[in-house]
């Protein structure tokens, strides 16, 4: 059916069971607000009953003017312009209080809708922080911010349209096909033979124009993605040249989109002429009728009018219903995407009591360990291992050998498929995860840093540090000299991008994160990637001070940075097939080892 302004039909995206969801929606969420969505109902019919009854009552003034100037026409008295006045004030207060009660019927709306949609965020938000690592494996990030954003804006904006407009609409066609019976029965039974005509036309138009519509949406998102892709890598495309290639593909897609959108608004746009011609129609049958019934003296002028005006107002509601089912499959659709992310299976509680972590060491025993993403494929086969509290232990290998994935085992993103993990002989499976990852500081090879203060980035891992903790914390990280060069020192802001920092000083920040948060574990991630090599023995020597009296794991791909650790473990394909100091794996003849260390060493006398 007709969008607003003719623009055509809304394609809603398809429901899989909109009867479940919409008694959800109503059961778990509206049923709250029954109070206010009762008082919307009965204004929304107040303010529709006093609308509906005007016309009949300005009828009322036309025909008193009328039998007022035919009076004055046969010599009579005239026009009696005082009760006329009274009609027109009835009217008037009639509309005052129309117009009332709509304001409160949509502010009582908008409120419920907010306070819905400020409870779905909460629950959301929420939800994030309990959903397993794995199910952020399977979606984007742009499909869960989807539901934050557009789901839940789709279903506030849609509920509280399509409520007040299905009361309204419903109380207008009663109201009005009750109006107009009471005028004249047989000027309603016109009306009413053009609707199925109508109706059938609109159908047509439709059908022929629905498929336009979903061609143009889909059209619409590649054009957008091709952009967002384009302006996302204008590097790459410039330095190889690409302009031209890219232009073509643009022009081919946006060519595909200006033909289905040219034919989904032109037939469309026909709706309205179609409407307005077949409406017109039903307006000379109205007046042919309305003059006979006049010459016969069973109708007056000014219900004639009145009917004419109800039959123009007849239509509105109807072609608004058809709107609001398309919104309202809009809308469940949406719902049923948030609730579906609400129902998803949260992390597993396994915690035993409390455990108190600052009497634990920080002696971690890997035991038998396998693990898969993918239950039918495992990639940690058999890993056991053995860390005293204080040691530094490095894990090197391969890409893909496992080493990170280790670590994530560590601090419970993912739980082990069998085997277990001790910290100090507790099971990490007893622990609440919240009191686990805070015996952690993690320094990722990818940085992230918030749009905020530099101190307040610092910060992040421990709020209630004082400055001089900060900066003490930014000096050993070897950031605080940079931080001086800023406009506002410690209190300058971060763009949400940081761009205004480079990557190795990004890097710098997050190490004097985990300074500061002094956690008894340290996990160093690639840490010194994106640092110069001149920055990184500054950084070497913050960090050896930091690691000393705390278990450390440091993943590295350059080998030369880890010869001092106290065990290294050499991982490849899942398992550690080496492990012993860096002096005691280069002694091995034709070692996994040894033979790493040497083409990364060849590799780098070579460049």
């Amino acid at each position: 059916m007709p969008g607003p302004m003719g623009r055509g039909p809304v394609v809603a995206p398809p429901v899989k069971d909109f009867k479940k969801t919409t008694m959800k929606l109503i059961r778990d969420y509206l049923a709250k607000y029954k109070i206010a969505l009762i008082v919307v109902m009965i204004f929304a019919i107040g303010s529709t009953i006093f609308t509906i009854v005007g016309p009949k009552i300005l009828g009322n003034a036309t025909t008193e003017i009328f039998n007022g100037i035919v009076s004055k026409i046969s010599g009579g008295s005239g026009v009696d312009f005082g009760k006329v006045g009274t009609i027109l004030l009835t009217l008037l207060g009639l509309y005052l209080l129309s117009a009332i009660f709509s304001f409160v019927q949509g502010f009582t709306m908008t409120g419920v809708s907010q306070k819905l949609t400020y409870k779905l965020r909460n629950d959301i938000i929420t939800k994030i922080n309990k959903l397993p690592m794995k199910y952020f494996d399977t979606k984007t990030h742009g499909e869960v911010l989807s539901i934050i954003t557009n789901d839940i804006d789709t279903l506030s904006m849609n509920l509280n349209q399509s409520v007040t407009q299905i009361i309204t609409s419903i109380c207008t066609i009663i109201g009005i096909l009750i109006m107009m019976i009471s005028i004249s029965v047989q000027m309603t039974i016109i009306s009413l033979i053009i609707l199925p005509i109508a109706g059938v036309l609109v159908k047509i138009i439709v059908s022929k124009s629905q498929k336009y519509f979903k061609a143009q949406q889909d059209y619409l998102g590649h054009v957008n993605g091709q952009v967002e892709e384009i302006y996302g890598g204008l590097n790459v495309v410039k330095v190889f040249n690409a302009e031209e290639k890219v232009n073509k593909e643009f022009e081919k897609a946006n060519d595909t989109l200006y033909h289905s959108a040219w034919k989904s608004q032109f037939l469309s746009g026909l709706i309205h002429p179609v409407m307005n011609f077949i409406g017109n129609i039903g307006y000379v049958g109205v007046a042919v009728a309305g003059g006979y019934l006049a010459i016969n003296g069973t109708i007056t002028v000014g219900n004639i009018q009145s009917f004419i005006q109800y039959n123009r107002q007849f239509v509105q509601p109807i072609n608004q219903i058809a709107q609001i089912s398309s919104m309202l499959q809009s809308m469940v659709a949406a719902a049923e995407r948030i609730f579906e992310f609400l129902e998803e299976d949260e992390e597993i509680e396994t915690a035993k009591g409390e455990i108190d972590t600052e009497k634990l060491q920080g002696n971690i025993v890997f035991n038998h360990v396998k693990f898969g993403y993918d239950e039918n494929k495992t990639i940690i086969n058999d890993f056991n291992c053995s860390v005293k509290n204080g040691q530094k232990i490095a894990i090197v290998g391969p890409t893909g050998a496992g080493k990170t994935t280790m670590v994530k085992l560590l601090m419970r993103f993912y739980d082990v498929n069998s085997g277990e993990i001790l910290i100090d002989g507790h099971n990490i499976k007893d622990f609440e995860r919240g009191k686990l990852r805070q015996m952690f500081g993690m320094v990722l090879q990818d940085t992230w840093l918030f749009g905020g203060t530099v101190k307040d980035n610092i910060k992040y891992g421990k709020e209630d540090a004082t400055d001089d903790e900060v900066i003490r914390a930014a000096k050993a990280a070897h950031v605080h000299h940079f931080i001086k060069t800023l406009p506002n020192a410690y209190n300058s802001v971060l763009n949400e991008e940081s761009s205004n920092v480079s990557a190795g000083q990004k890097q710098l920040l997050t190490i004097a994160r985990v300074i500061l948060a002094d956690p008894k574990i340290l996990i160093l991630d690639e840490a010194t990637s994106s640092i110069d090599t001149r920055t990184e023995i500054q950084i070497q020597d913050a960090m050896d001070n930091l690691m000393k009296g705390r278990t450390s794991f440091i993943i590295a791909h350059r080998l030369s940075t880890i010869k001092n650790a106290d065990l290294i473990l050499v991982m490849n394909h899942g398992d550690i097939v080496e492990q012993g100091k860096h002096e005691e794996l280069l002694a091995k003849e034709d070692g996994f080892y040894k033979n790493l260390y040497n083409s990364q060493f060849e590799t780098e006398e070579e460049q």
